[in-house]
């Protein structure tokens, strides 16, 4: 597919759609074919791979340093879950290459059950997305991209870590590509043995012991040219990890493990000319786990989850000043469950059509009007609105607001599960608005972002008069709050300054009990800080949390206290290819919980290597 003067252009350059010279450059492919046209009226915060190095125990870490995401991990490596502005897990939609891959049977994504290494970049879109991404982007979405590159040859390259705990990280990356053919490979593995210890106070020290893990992660990447317009892309991933739960007694208690096998695979066919865009993808996604009471015993419980994906996105330019995108798609989705779970084989189809209208008066002002109907089969699913505007008042002053409705389906384990799901719970819905003003002032770029969320029919599992707990859409809750960044770069001669800077205040209400809701802190703030001179970099990262409760009626004497926890480090490049570089976590070796019960490691190191070639 040569790239020519039509949608990457259009699109950066504001909708001014230029009918000029055709020109073959190089190519850049992403396979989310979607996220250029988010940006242009939704803030996509995107974290390279680089950066993602400055965190490289696990993405739970590097999404708690370098975003306002809240992340509730149960012991380092172990269960971890997101919340975009007040929500939960569920309403947190992860998108792998433009798919939805949120679990069939919990409606969500393990964090640590994600690989780290591997993606070109993460994306993360605070708000509602479920127009374009589906189910689950209520609270907001995290994307795991990949991108080929044609006509630049060979490429690798190395990064190997060696961290306390026993910990070991190591990626490996190749490429090839010429003028019509590309080809990427990469594989990691991430082992720990993972026996931190902290101080709780004078009396008590927490072991984590039984917590060890490791998985092994491989992409695969490769995209063809056809013909002038036409282009076949192939991506899959493969992944195989094991957690062990930590316990608290010793051999008092049952120690316990979780195995997962991941399977991804994603096949493009591409056709793009001067007018229009088409993208027809097909994909499968499966999903085994398996959980072990005992860890010398039997499976106690699993699942296999596979999704059959179709999907079709066309894009067509009227003229300069209006485009239509027509996303249709199709997928049948299969469970079945093992053990205590007592679900059996489960065959669900659902569809979805999709139509946004596009239109750009002025190079300075665009506007978005999206509209999409699910049909889940058994569910009555609402229909979605979305609409979205950005005006560049002044050169240093510009504004975007947007406005959305959006949904969740009930996962397996809420409709299916032996004793306590809900043949008949309701999908929720959620409307939410938001209104981002971002100032640019001489090196300095400040964005203020003022948002509100209601959310209707919240599936909540919850004690029933019987005992056991089980699903029903009992809760409406609103959420409402700001967001802001600062962002500062100069540059003068070989100095490099860069720093950007984060603040989030959340509120999030049970209407019903008038109670915040559990493990959403009022008060988030980050802060990353690089420095480089020549071929030295320093870099320092910092955040903060206020007060977190961890039950549903604010009880005090169980919240997690507020803290501070700041890591820096060092590298240096020699010989052009070679980076070494040493970092240390928790400098102020601070005491501190993303969950109740379960302490994160204090002060740690890790040395690093990095090859390319």
């Amino acid at each position: 597919m040569d790239i020519k003067r039509s949608l990457v252009l259009l699109f950066s350059s504001y909708g001014c759609f230029l009918f000029g010279q055709e020109k073959t450059i190089d190519t850049i492919y992403v396979f989310d074919n979607q996220m250029n046209r988010v940006k242009l009226f939704h803030p996509v915060k995107t974290i390279s791979a680089e950066e993602a190095g400055k965190n490289s125990s696990n993405l739970s870490e590097l999404l708690r340093f370098q975003s306002q995401v809240y992340i509730k991990e149960n012991g380092r490596g172990a269960v971890s879950s997101p919340s975009f502005r007040g929500t939960t897990a569920q309403q947190t939609a992860f998108v792998w290459n433009g798919i939805n891959i949120n679990s069939n049977f919990l409606g969500q994504g393990d964090i640590n059950n994600i690989a780290l290494f591997g993606y070109d970049q993460i994306g993360i879109k605070a708000g509602g997305g479920s127009v374009i991404y589906g189910s689950g982007a209520i609270g907001g979405s995290i994307h795991l991209n990949n991108t080929l590159d044609f006509n630049k040859g060979f490429h690798g390259s190395l990064f190997s870590e060696a961290a306390s705990f026993n910990t070991y990280n190591n990626f490996v990356k190749g490429s090839y590509s010429n003028d019509k053919f590309t080809f990427k490979v990469s594989g990691n593995h991430s082992i720990s043995k993972n026996d931190y210890q902290v101080e709780v106070d004078k009396r008590k020290t927490y072991s984590n012991d039984n917590g060890q893990y490791y998985n092994t992660n491989i992409n695969i990447a490769t995209a063809y040219k056809i013909a002038p317009h036409h282009q076949i892309s192939w991506i899959s991933e493969f992944f195989n990890g094991q957690q062990h739960y930590p316990v608290h007694f010793g051999d008092l208690e049952n120690k316990t493990k979780y195995e997962t096998q991941n399977t991804r695979s994603l096949l493009s066919w591409d056709w793009s000319t001067i007018k229009f865009s088409n993208s027809f993808k097909t994909a499968y996604t499966e999903e085994n786990f398996q959980y072990f009471g005992n860890i010398n015993g039997a499976e106690t419980s699993g699942g296999v989850g596979k999704n059959y994906i179709l999907k079709n996105d066309f894009n067509y330019f009227l003229n300069s000043k209006w485009n239509v995108n027509i996303i249709g798609e199709f997928q049948i989705n299969k469970g079945n469950g093992a053990g205590s779970s007592g679900i059996g084989n489960i065959n669900r189809s659902a569809g979805s059509i999709a139509g946004l209208l596009r239109y750009f008066p002025t190079k300075d002002l665009r506007f978005e009007a999206g509209i999409k109907k699910d049909f889940v089969e058994d569910i009555s699913s609402p229909v979605l609105l979305s609409f979205s505007g950005k005006w560049d008042i002044v050169k240093w002053y510009d504004v975007e607001f947007n406005f959305s409705r959006n949904f969740r389906a009930p996962s397996f384990n809420d409709l299916y599960w032996a004793q306590g799901g809900n043949m008949n719970l309701k999908p929720e819905t959620s409307y939410q608005f938001e209104l981002r003003n971002h100032f640019k002032i001489g090196d300095f770029k400040l964005s203020v972002t003022p948002y509100y969320m209601n959310i209707r029919d919240m599936i909540r599992w919850l004690r029933t008069p019987a005992g056991y707990y089980g699903a029903s859409n009992t809760n409406r809750v609103e959420t409402y709050g700001l967001e802001s960044q600062l962002e500062f770069e100069k540059k003068l001669g070989k100095h490099i300054l860069k720093s950007n800077l984060g603040y989030s205040y959340t509120k999030s209400t049970d209407l019903d009990i008038q109670k915040k809701l559990m493990y959403v802190p009022l008060h988030k703030f980050i802060g990353n800080i690089d420095y480089q001179y020549d071929f030295v970099k320093v870099y320092v990262q910092g955040m903060f949390n206020g007060l977190t409760y961890t039950d549903s009626n604010e009880t005090k004497s169980d919240a997690l206290d507020p803290y501070f926890v700041m890591n820096a480090g060092v590298s240096t490049t020699f010989f052009k290819n070679y980076t070494l570089g040493f970092k240390i976590n928790n400098i102020l070796n601070e005491t501190y919980y993303t969950m109740l019960s379960y302490p994160l490691p204090k002060r740690n190191y890790s040395l690093t290597l990095n090859i390319n070639f």
